[in-house]
């Protein structure tokens, strides 16, 4: 296993960078790829290349360089302080290097190039897929790769173009564009749990009712909240089921596993066909809504400003 580097590598590694004649931006892009998954084989996949070929990319590159910039275990991929250096500044000179391509490549008229996305597995499903359904009919020359992760990351090292996250969550140094509308959690289960189990009057009852409960990609649980009036409650609630994707939420409800705390958009079919029913509809009002965030107008792609033109156009409709 590499150790992390030393303090001398630490300080000629600009030095190196610097005096490299010619830069290798293949191993640059793969070493981006390696450093945004912190696996060998996750970059593979995403880069469509083996697991052998983007290792030895990575040994060759650090022997360009003359520093280690991955800390490599049979477990895990980590970078090195030399390798978090390179990452700073190699993700914005090789994104000016695509945003130019992807300018010049505009000159015949359509919009080409590749249009990455950070955005929660939630928000994919329920808001992104019709939309970029509708973008990629309306610019068949464009590529859209949606990286779905739960976790905040940072859309600017990492190579994304943008990201989608709730508005109160967005970083502020970000612009930000509403997305999709308000989003609404609700409380729902099938009619065989209920026909079992009291319907609960007010959520502290669901602190004693079977509960299908989240647990975000951090480790943390995802908490239930709740308003009525001047009245806000959050609460951790109990059950017998543990899930990591709301989806899987949604269908263990459906089976009659427990309540579940799910989009209502999501439900919203289920619970007209009679699937599910739901409860504490006083307790549960609208929240806020997804909006699409990236780093400033001067630094997006063409097919982002595209993107971006077709939602405000679609926003005045």
């Amino acid at each position: 296993m590499h150790g992390p580097c030393s303090r001398t590598e630490q300080c000629n590694a600009a030095d190196n960078i610097a005096t490299m004649a010619e830069p290798d931006f293949q191993h640059l892009r793969i070493f981006l790829a390696v450093a945004e998954a912190r696996s060998f084989r996750a970059a593979a996949l995403n880069l469509g290349l083996s697991p052998s070929a983007v290792s030895q990319a990575m040994r060759r590159l650090e022997q360009e360089i003359g520093v280690t910039l991955l800390a490599r275990s049979t477990r895990s991929v980590a970078l090195t302080a030399a390798g978090q250096q390179l990452l700073t500044q190699a993700e914005p000179a090789l994104r000016s290097l695509r945003l130019s391509y992807a300018d010049l490549s505009q000159l015949g008229g359509e919009i080409k190039g590749c249009l990455r996305l950070s955005v929660p597995r939630s928000a994919a499903r329920l808001v992104l897929a019709p939309l970029v359904a509708r973008f990629l009919a309306e610019h068949p020359a464009v590529e859209v790769e949606l990286h779905t992760q739960d976790v905040m990351v940072d859309i600017v090292a990492l190579g994304f173009d943008a990201g989608v996250r709730f508005a109160e969550r967005l970083p502020l140094d970000m612009v930000a564009i509403p997305l999709g509308g308000a989003q609404r959690f609700i409380v729902v289960g099938a009619p065989a749990l209920l026909a079992r189990t009291l319907a609960p009057a007010h959520p502290r009852d669901l602190l004693q009712a079977p509960c299908v409960r989240q647990r975000f990609a951090s480790g943390a649980m995802f908490r239930w909240e709740f308003e009525c009036g001047a009245e806000q409650l959050t609460l951790d609630v109990s059950g017998p089921l543990l899930v990591d994707d709301q989806s899987v939420a949604l269908a263990a409800a459906l089976e009659g596993a427990g309540f579940a705390y799910v989009y209502e958009c999501a439900a919203r079919e289920h619970l007209l066909a009679g699937r599910l029913v739901q409860v504490l509809s006083d307790w549960c009002p609208a929240g806020t809504g997804f909006s699409l965030y990236y780093p400033g107008r001067s630094q997006a792609s063409p097919a982002l400003r595209a993107f971006i033109a077709m939602l405000k156009a679609q926003a005045t409709v």
